[in-house]
């Protein structure tokens, strides 16, 4: 299974990435030790989607950096009903 997961950083930009361990990843930016979060001190989990395919969650990834890509992603899966 993959993931593609949503997180606020501190400057309330939404970071966007996949990976195949949602846990070790968080672990990793809560940490420290992802450097595109680096220097990010209140990392929030928003949501995330389980994908059965590595290239699945690229394309989703690269679809949610898109702007009718975040449009959509903030109108249908970052609601305040959904968070």
């Amino acid at each position: 299974m993959y993931f593609v997961y949503f997180l606020r950083l501190d400057n309330d930009d939404i970071y966007i990435w996949s990976t195949n361990n949602l846990r070790r990843r968080l672990f990793e930016h809560n940490n420290h030790l992802v450097l595109s979060t680096k220097f990010s001190s209140i990392i929030k989990l928003l949501a995330y989607i389980v994908v059965p395919s590595e290239k699945r969650a690229r394309n989703l990834e690269k679809y949610f950096k898109t702007g009718s890509g975040k449009a959509i992603l903030k109108k249908r899966i970052l609601t305040d009903e959904a968070i």
